[in-house]
C-alpha cells in the first residue's frame, strides 16, 4: 500500500514540474521556428546546368522524376568548325506526391543542376498540383543557400584544363 502511495505522488510531482514549465508549442502559421542552415526542404533546379543526363531520373527509387529533352546544334568550337550537337533540356518534372527527398538525385547529378532548398511549405489542396515542372523548380534556387566555406587547410580543386593537369 506504501508503494502505492509513493509511486503516485511520483507520478503527480512530474505532472506538477511539467504543468508550471514553459510551453514548447510553436503556433506555426504565426511563430515560425528557424531552421538549420543546410535543411533539407524541396529540390531545385539549375536549368542552366542540366545537360539531360537522365543520371537523377534513372537513380531515383520512387521514379518521381521525369525527363524531356532534344539535339540542337550549337556553334562550333572553333572558327570553321563543325557545329556542335548538345543536349538542350525541354521537360523537367517532379512528382512531389512519389518523391522519398532521399536526396540521391542532388547527390548524383555531376553538373551541380540540382540542390536541396530550405523551402518546405509547398502544400496543395489537391494531389495533381504536386507535380512540379523545371519553372517552378528554377524558382527556388533563389532560396537555396550558398555552399560552406572550406575547411582551414583544404585544397582547392582546381578547373579542368589549368596549368598542371
Amino acid at each position: 500500500m506504501l508503494r502505492i502511495v509513493a509511486s503516485l505522488f511520483r507520478g503527480m510531482r512530474i505532472t506538477l514540474r511539467t504543468f508550471f514549465s514553459k510551453n514548447q508549442t510553436v503556433q506555426y502559421p504565426h511563430e515560425k521556428e528557424a531552421h538549420a542552415p543546410r535543411t533539407r526542404g524541396v529540390i531545385a533546379l539549375k536549368e542552366e546546368n542540366c545537360t539531360v543526363c537522365m543520371l537523377c531520373a534513372r537513380e531515383c527509387p520512387a521514379w518521381c522524376i521525369y525527363i524531356e529533352g532534344y539535339k540542337d546544334q550549337g556553334p562550333p568550337r572553333r572558327e570553321g568548325g563543325k557545329p556542335r550537337l548538345a543536349q538542350k533540356l525541354d521537360r523537367f518534372d517532379i512528382d512531389y506526391s512519389l518523391c522519398m527527398y532521399c536526396g540521391i538525385c542532388v547527390e548524383v547529378c555531376p553538373f551541380d543542376a540540382l540542390f536541396w532548398s530550405p523551402e518546405f511549405e509547398y502544400s496543395t489542396a489537391h494531389i495533381s498540383d504536386l507535380l512540379h515542372d523545371k519553372n517552378k523548380l528554377g524558382e527556388w534556387m533563389a532560396t537555396v543557400p550558398e555552399k560552406p566555406a572550406l575547411e582551414i587547410g583544404a585544397e582547392v580543386k582546381k578547373p579542368r584544363g589549368s596549368v598542371g593537369d
